[in-house]
């Protein structure tokens, strides 16, 4: 963690220069900074070391020692030996106590200390679970921006597109070279765009708005994925994966904490049944009696004794006690069952889909080349008016279609890999780093020609 910040502030300083834009780096400093979640783990776990020591301690001898300083006045009943000038006496007196208390038999407490160790693990477990899901949404959010700003650059130049292929029209129809049909088309076109500009812009809003939710600061410019990046398939089996994450993932840990801790709830309550031992040593001293009277000096008494408690009868309190602690346990091994269950979804669903973008990706750019060809035939024919400015407008959104489709895949492939990694609980700050190395130093700018622009993001 330490050497991260400290990477992060040396990216900060060489590149404060170079760009106001921000990284992937920067952006999981700025959420460690400010996510209550995962400082709510981190208390959680001094939580749990303190209730283990108090378990502990329980075990462990208890001194008390005890002063109390009195002033007496007493006074008798007058008789005719005993004026009441004669019955009637001040004096101070002192008490000092000093006992030691050790158990020797108390399966209870011993019980307790160990789920106490038990309810530990879980918050640690728990803990780690929360810097792994910091780490995905850094990386889900920070991408869902990039995605959201792709998409309107996306829809912003293919509107550009139509608006002058429009006035291209208008040119055309004026000179009744085209039919009016093929004006309300293009502008029929213009208007829809138009609708999905709104569209994208409110998505790239919520985007930053989510981003801002995990960082508490507003985002300002984000760097953006490089084009060279070489998408490769996760290796290995899907049912070898599933057993690593079985046994990696912190989630399903603190499951398994939390059954022992109530296993060993079931036992301490079980133990109640059982008798209790406690060594006992007693020092006194004071020099007054039973109600305070003047013993005129100072006794000591020291006592050693072995306590013995044995409970017969509650009254059914600490049978159903043991009812309540058994059916908490089922509780927990049920709910470790769902948590199986889910894990092996989450993990077979992150594996496939991480895979399936790259064989997309590798899809998709060829689908590109083909509508960017299909594009320029199309314009080239509606020029010599072989094809209708409706063929041309549909290859023009096939080519559009084909940008987002890739530009999606992309970002959806970083994600499922990450997702994938955080399921079988070994995604870590190298991953933030190993993503971040894909960014760009710098935003990119945008390009005067939409279409040069649009093929910029296919790469």
């Amino acid at each position: 963690m330490k050497k991260l910040k400290l990477l992060v502030a040396c990216l900060a300083l060489a590149q404060a220069n170079l760009s106001y834009a921000e990284d992937l780096l920067t952006v999981y400093q700025q959420a460690l900074e400010a996510d209550p979640q995962l400082k709510t783990a981190e208390i959680k776990v001094e939580i749990g070391a303190a209730q283990k020591g108090q378990t502990l301690g329980q075990m462990l001898p208890q001194i008390n020692a005890i002063g109390n300083w009195s002033a007496n006045n007493q006074r008798g009943v007058p008789t005719s030996t005993c004026k009441d000038a004669i019955c009637t006496s001040n004096y101070h007196g002192t008490r000092y106590t000093v006992s030691l208390s050790q158990t020797l038999l108390d399966f209870g407490k011993f019980w307790n200390w160990r789920r106490a160790q038990e309810v530990e693990n879980q918050y640690v477990s728990e803990n780690i679970e929360a810097q792994h899901t910091l780490m995905f949404n850094v990386v889900e959010k920070y991408f869902d921006v990039l995605d959201a700003e792709d998409q309107l650059t996306l829809v912003q130049a293919e509107k550009e597109t139509t608006i002058r292929q429009l006035e291209q029209v208008r040119k055309q129809y004026a000179k009744q070279l085209v039919l009016i049909t093929d004006l309300y088309e293009v502008e029929a076109r213009l208007d829809q765009l138009k609708a999905d500009e709104i569209d994208a812009e409110t998505k790239l809003v919520t985007a930053r708005e989510s981003l801002k939710e995990l960082t508490n600061t507003t985002p300002v410019a984000l760097n953006k994925l490089r084009n060279e990046i070489d998408y490769k398939e996760l290796e290995g089996a899907l049912d070898d994966w599933i057993e690593v994450a079985k046994s990696e993932n912190p989630t399903l840990a603190a499951q398994l904490s939390a059954i022992a801790a109530a296993g060993n709830d079931v036992a301490a309550q079980k133990s109640k049944y059982m008798p209790v031992v406690d060594l006992q040593l007693n020092y006194y001293s004071t020099n007054t009696g039973f109600n305070s009277v003047n013993l005129g000096r100072n006794v000591e008494t020291q006592v050693a004794a072995i306590n013995v408690n044995v409970p017969l009868f509650t009254g059914g309190t600490t049978t159903n006690q043991m009812y309540e602690a058994r059916h908490k346990l089922t509780i927990s091994k049920y709910e470790n069952e769902t948590k199986i269950r889910a894990l092996i979804k989450e993990t077979s669903d992150a594996f496939l889909s991480s895979n399936a973008n790259v064989r997309r990706i590798s899809a998709t750019r060829k689908a590109l080349k083909s509508a960017i060809k299909s594009r320029e035939a199309m314009e080239s024919g509606f020029k010599y008016g072989v094809q209708t400015i409706f063929d041309v407008l549909h290859a023009q959104q096939g080519e559009f279609q084909a940008r987002r489709d890739l530009s999606q895949a992309k970002y959806s492939y970083i994600k499922n890999k990450m997702r994938f990694l955080r399921a079988i609980g070994l995604i870590s700050e190298e991953n933030i780093v190993e993503v971040n190395s894909w960014l760009q130093a710098m935003p990119k700018q945008p390009e005067k020609n939409p279409h040069k622009q649009a093929a910029g993001n296919s790469g």
